[in-house]
């Protein structure tokens, strides 16, 4: 073979490589390119909405109005690419309170784990407070007890003054104006032991069913 046609082959073998890797690069590059080209198309450049009379109302930004009644992002071409519901004050409200309500839970729930820790620390403490109040009231009920026993002793101490016909001493007076006192301040305060017990084991049957569902 002579010079010339070697030279002849290696500068058409040349080309033939050329050619086939710019064809791949520019197959490897027309996915990108595609994409760019639909994000390019995709990007909002127009927001229309309807007014109450359903007239079409196209601005280049988003007004309260938009919000108001709803509003479409469309492109370029005006081809819808997002539609956007019309701003509802009552479903927000309701979302809000959702909120809050939620947060207010997992704040309660905090405040549940930091004071107590566990089911068996809750119920330790509830078992020691109604123990306490259970002493409590026994203690007052003995006192009522005790004091109504003394009522009886001064009636009949009245009785006998009345059946003689005799004018009660000061210190009998003084003694059933006590007495009669006494007897309902240990009534008022036995009653709110029992409320305090009754109160004490509702709340925690709460924290203590709460707790559980947090371990």
């Amino acid at each position: 073979m002579t010079d010339s046609l070697k030279c002849g082959f290696r500068v058409r073998h040349f080309k033939t490589i050329a050619r086939i890797y710019i064809c791949s690069f520019f197959l490897l590059l027309s996915p990108y390119a595609s994409s760019f080209a639909a994000a390019e198309q995709a990007k909002a450049v127009w927001y229309r909405y309807y007014d109450k009379n359903g007239i079409a109302n196209v601005s280049t930004s988003v007004s309260p109005d938009h919000i108001r009644y709803g509003y479409e992002a469309l492109d370029r071409n005006m081809q819808v690419i997002k539609r956007n519901r019309p701003y509802n004050a009552l479903a927000d409200a309701q979302q809000s309170s959702q909120r809050e309500s939620l947060a207010r839970q997992r704040e309660q729930d905090l405040r549940l784990k930091r004071a107590y820790g566990s089911v068996q620390i809750a119920t330790v403490k509830r078992d020691q407070i109604l123990a306490n109040l259970k002493k409590q009231l026994s203690y007052q009920q003995e006192q009522l007890q005790q004091l109504q026993a003394d009522k009886i002793r001064f009636k009949r101490q009245e009785m006998e003054y009345h059946r003689k016909g005799q004018a009660l001493p000061a210190q009998l007076k003084s003694n059933l104006a006590n007495n009669t006192q006494n007897i309902e301040n240990v009534k008022r305060t036995v009653e709110s032991l029992r409320n305090a017990y009754q109160k004490t084991e509702t709340e925690y049957t709460d924290i203590i069913q709460r707790l559980k569902k947090l371990e």
